[in-house]
């Protein structure tokens, strides 16, 4: 059996700033993460989340918690920061850096148009 080490499974999906929206596309997006890479809740370091200046509704780390998740959220370490603001860059973004131990290279999930951002890496 392949030992598990530390990875690293990014995600990035559009939202609209609504406190609904927000939240069914953190939780969306979360569990697509955790689906496709078959992580075990013990096995979670943390997540981090990014968002848009313009999605200022809600709290991504809320959101989360809030919602209805394949794996318990209470435990799980979470960070949350405005992204930087760059010309030109896409509106109404959320991203996720889910940091956790797996036997396998992770898969990188976008949704919802956000696979555009990186199509070398959207599956």
């Amino acid at each position: 059996m392949t030992q598990k080490r530390i990875y690293a499974a990014r995600g990035a999906i559009f939202a609209e700033n609504t406190k609904d929206s927000i939240q069914e596309k953190v939780v969306k997006l979360f569990n697509a993460v955790i689906q496709k890479n078959q992580v075990e809740p013990d096995d979670i370091v943390s997540l981090q989340w990014t968002m848009t200046k313009d999605l200022d509704a809600m709290n991504p780390a809320t959101a989360l918690r809030l919602g209805k998740t394949f794996v318990p959220t209470s435990e799980i370490p979470l960070f949350c920061s405005q992204e930087l603001f760059v010309q030109g860059g896409r509106p109404k973004v959320i991203r996720m850096l889910l940091t956790a131990y797996m036997d396998h290279k992770p898969a990188h999930i976008f949704l919802d148009g956000a696979e555009a951002l990186r199509p070398d890496i959207s599956k």
